[in-house]
């Protein structure tokens, strides 16, 4: 009697998926819990010990003040969405207006959500004792981490799976990864945020763009097109 036949294992693409959704649910997770604890007061020592250790840099590394002020800008929203236009516009000279559509469309209401947050949460910034410029509106999460974070994730995203060599994918992820971090540092290093409100930014907008992307390749699989890297 032939034994029976060993089931199949799961596709290599299945579970990349799966990680995928599951580093998301828990970067939405820890932004849940950054939340609750900074309103119950638990983060606000780790918070005072950062801003305080940014102060000193800054105190004895005045020439790096500019420098780190440079990268801050590059998640503000005029910079983000130059970012944004540059590479719907590529999309749509490969002729994918979806995916040029989604892109824009994830951009806009994850800004415009990350404003509402900042209402619910309503957390001052930091003392401007601390800060080496005065930022308006409220503080948790951060802005430009949580939009450079989704924003350049998403573009690294969208342009890495244009090439077919897994080592270029994952220079370009890795470089719009690093740009999403440096934003963040520069927030925390200007005193213009809390170091948990940076944290929280980089959990919403990693959150957002791997929801997003996701759902962009749902879409574009039920339009008989790929959201994978091209064979050419």
């Amino acid at each position: 009697m032939k034994s029976p036949r060993p089931a199949p294992l799961a596709r290599p693409r299945t579970i990349f998926v799966a990680l995928v959704l599951g580093v998301g649910a828990l970067l939405a997770l820890a932004f849940a819990s950054l939340g609750s604890e900074m309103l119950e007061g638990e983060t606000r020592a780790f918070d005072v010990f950062m801003l305080t250790f940014a102060q000193s840099i800054r105190a004895n590394h005045p020439k790096l003040v500019s420098a780190i002020a440079d990268i801050s800008a590059l998640g503000s929203g005029a910079v983000l969405s130059v970012f944004v236009a540059i590479t719907v516009g590529y999309l749509l000279l490969r002729a994918e207006h979806m995916n040029a559509a989604l892109l824009a469309a994830s951009a806009i209401s994850g800004s415009l959500l990350v404003g509402v947050l900042k209402d619910v949460f309503g957390r001052a910034r930091p003392p401007l004792a601390f800060a080496e410029l005065v930022a308006p509106g409220l503080s948790f999460p951060s802005g430009h981490s949580a939009q450079a974070a989704m924003v350049y994730l998403m573009i690294g995203a969208w342009v890495a799976r244009t090439r077919s060599s897994l080592s270029e994918r994952l220079y370009i992820l890795a470089s719009t990864a690093l740009l999403a971090l440096l934003v963040g540092l520069s927030r925390v290093a200007l005193g213009v945020h809390w170091a948990t409100d940076v944290l929280a930014g980089w959990a919403f907008g990693g959150a957002w763009a791997i929801g997003c992307l996701f759902i962009a390749g749902f879409l574009t699989a039920r339009q008989g097109t790929r959201f994978a890297p091209d064979d050419t």
